[in-house]
Order: C-alpha cells, then structure tokens, then sequence
C-alpha cells in the first residue's frame, strides 16, 4: 500500500500557473498519465502527464535529458505511441518518474527553456487510449447496483445467493473501447417485444449509461501464479473513468445463460487520463463489509486492505441532449456517488481475478462495474434511475429521458478532495449516441 511522500505535500505550487487553480483536475499533486498529439498534425501519439492545462511531452522530455537514473528511463518508456512498456516497468519506476517530474513542475524549480518547450496545450491536443489493452474484464462490484438491478427482475429475491462471497466478472470486448470524445451508433440486435415469443432484429430502444472506474494493470504475473492480495496494488498503473454503455434490451434477451454479448461489446468510453494509485494515496478510507454479511475469504482479506483498501472518489453522469445544447441549456447531472460505496476493492479485483492462475498483463482494463450508492440519486445508470423506464427522468428544459435518444451526450467527471490534501481530478469522459445503422 503506498504512503504518502513529499508529491503529496499539500502547499507544493507549480510554476504552470494554471496548475495552481483549486478548480483544476490536474495541480502539480495529481500528475495523470495518457497519450496524446496535437489535433490535425500527423504527429505521432506519444506519452504526456497533465499539469493544470497543459501536457508534459515525455518524448521530449526524454530527449531533453531533464530526467535522470530510473526517472529518465520511466520517461524514455513513456515516449511511444501507448504506456504498454511504461506499466510493465513496475511501480518503483512509476513513483520515480513522478517524483522527478514533481520536482521539476514545482514553484521555486527554474525551469530551464527546454523544459518549458516540452509543455503542449491540452486546447491543442487530441487523445487516445492510453494502452494497447489485451484483455478487458468487467466486475460488478457495487451491491447497491446489483441489488436495485436484481429488484426489477426478482422482487423477492434481488440478490443472488454468490455475489457477498465472490466478485463477480466477466470477458468483455476490448477493440471497441474508445477514448473520451467517442461517437458511436445505437447498436443493433436481437431484442424480444413485450409479449413476443420471437425476437425481432433492430435498433436498441433502452440505450444505457454505466457509470464506472476503468483499473489498468501494470506489470503482471505469470500464468499460474496468483497475486496475492497484499502484492496486488503493486502491480496496478492508474484509474481512470469509464463508461460501460449497455442496451438494455439486447441484454435481457441474450444474456441467459452466459451473460451480456451485443449489449456491451459495441462500445465503452474511457477517459484519457490515468490517475495513478500514488497519487490516490491520500484519499484512501477504510473497507469492511456489514458485520452481518459473510467477510471475504482469507485470499480476499489483508490487514492492509482493511485498513484503506477503499478509495474516496466522487464521481458524477451529466447528460445534454441536442435540444439542451442547441438553446445552450447546460448538462443536466443524472446522479452523484462515490467509489466508497464498492463491495469489493480494487485489490480484491486483481486477487479474484488471479487466484486460479489467470495471467494478466501490462495494459489490461477492468471495469469497475456500474458504481451506484446506496440512495436513489446515486444510481449510477437510467435502469436504475427511472426504475425500470417507469419513472422518467425530468430535464430542465421540459424534455424527459427514460433511455438515451440519438445526438444525447453523457459526460462522467470523478475527484477526490478532503482536508488536508490538494483535490485532483480525473478529467472527463464524454460520448454521443448516433443514429443506427438502416
């Protein structure tokens, strides 16, 4: 479990004035991660780290020379078109690299002219997805989610009998997980009509949101060889948002007996920053489960995870649609909840996933699954929200929403804050519904 250093300092300024905003996602405290270029250049993609609102180029960076010793290395690994050899490197590398570029980035550091011709506007920059991602698993780690979901199929019984033991996942699609700014069409499939006994094919009519947290894996483990929970942060780069979109109604119809396939696999968006577990360090909280519930099996408990294996995050779903943008009404926000409210943590996650030898590797994705709290307003998705399409959510220029219609954009935004420590955030993660396909 990492503890708190000297990148962590609270009254630490940085020369990027924008940095030292305390509405900025990105102060010199937090130092994200993500791929990017300048927009309409043919410029290869390559590494970068946020401050404030601009990008540190670690490629030039690199060849600066600014860094030294396993920081310049880190940099140099940095340097391609995906953090791949970056995440395998380990997290001594990762907390190297972020103390050199925190004491270069600091207020009172003079910033000698090559560095400053290393930072690149975000206003300019176009992204991608951070790594070249193998394999993609997504949990369910919110019983809250589960238990409201569960209710509108199964009153008498919502949850079912596994999910207090065992964190529960599954192999999703990886190639079409998109980056913040992703468009994508309403998916087609199979969907069973009220009171049909055969399906019909066409577009998804109960198009959905998943408010998540996307976990990307860094160095991983041989196969055969589980990760114990206590090692199990170690070998995790960053987090970040994560939007699992869902069609509701391909899913009911195809999901028994192996669960969710064309509802999932159309399209996921991530957010292009990957805030990593150091700089999370100081919003850490407590985990248990209820005493009356069953307590994690000895593989799925530390002491350590005990101790702060939760994380503080606020996380947030905005929606706008097409009328709302064109009158210039604002993003209405669906819900507002926390990563405090998970059943199982992210350590739990990565010993679950590994304890029968599964072989994970740098760049892998997990999802966090849909993270809805235990109140109604914290229901991270509109099935949930409008219990089942019966109760629409009302929008402040008149329109309602049971489901997403074409040209809706949802944005997630997550922070952390608390006294005592400087707030960080995770950017934002924004994607827009487009008609199907005739």
């Amino acid at each position: 479990m990492i503890t708190l250093n000297e990148t962590h300092d609270p009254a630490l300024r940085s020369w990027v004035v924008s940095a030292n905003s305390p509405t900025t996602d990105f102060p010199v405290q937090n130092l994200p991660f993500g791929v990017f270029r300048r927009r309409n250049t043919t410029e290869a993609f390559r590494g970068g780290v946020a401050i404030g609102d601009q990008i540190v180029d670690l490629a030039a960076l690199s060849s600066a020379g600014a860094l030294q010793g396993l920081a310049h290395t880190a940099a140099q690994a940095a340097s391609a078109d995906k953090l791949n050899a970056l995440m395998d490197l380990g997290p001594q590398a990762w907390s190297a690299l972020r103390l050199g570029l925190s004491r270069l980035l600091r207020e009172g550091a003079a910033p000698p002219p090559a560095l400053q011709a290393c930072l690149v506007p975000m206003a300019v920059a176009e992204f991608d997805v951070p790594a070249r991602i193998g394999d993609y698993t997504d949990f369910y780690t919110s019983v809250h989610h589960a238990t409201n979901v569960g209710r509108l199929f199964r009153p008498d019984n919502p949850l079912l009998p596994n999910y207090k033991w065992v964190p529960i996942g599954y192999h999703g699609r990886a190639s079409s997980i998109g980056v913040s700014g992703q468009q994508f069409r309403r998916p087609l499939g199979q969907i069973l009509p009220p009171g049909a006994t055969q399906p019909v094919v066409g577009p998804s009519k109960r198009l959905d949101i998943e408010l998540e947290l996307g976990v990307f894996m860094g160095r991983g483990n041989d196969l055969g060889e589980p990760i114990g929970i206590e090692a199990a942060e170690d070998h995790v780069f960053g987090l970040c948002l994560f939007n699992d979109w869902s069609a509701r109604d391909i899913q009911a119809w195809e999901y028994q007996p192996l669960g969710p396939f064309l509802a999932k696999s159309f399209a996921s968006t991530i957010s292009p920053w990957l805030v990593t577990m150091e700089a999370l360090a100081p919003f850490r909280v407590p985990f248990s489960h209820p005493p009356e519930d069953p307590q994690p099996l000895p593989y799925l408990d530390s002491a350590a995870n005990r101790a702060s294996g939760g994380l503080d995050i606020e996380l947030s779903a905005e929606l706008q649609t097409p009328a709302m943008r064109k009158s210039g009404v604002a993003p209405h926000r669906l819900c507002l909840t926390n990563y405090r409210h998970a059943y199982w943590t992210v350590a739990q996650m990565v010993a679950h996933h590994t304890v029968n030898g599964c072989n994970l590797n740098a760049g892998d994705l997990l999802g966090s699954g849909t993270l809805s709290g235990p109140t109604s307003d914290q229901a991270a998705a509109l099935l949930e929200l409008t219990v089942g399409g019966k109760q629409p959510v009302q929008l402040p220029n008149g329109e309602q929403r049971v489901f997403l219609e074409d040209g809706d954009t949802v944005a997630l935004r997550g922070w952390c804050q608390r006294e005592g420590a400087a707030r960080i955030g995770f950017g934002e993660c924004v994607g827009t519904v487009l008609p199907a396909r005739v």
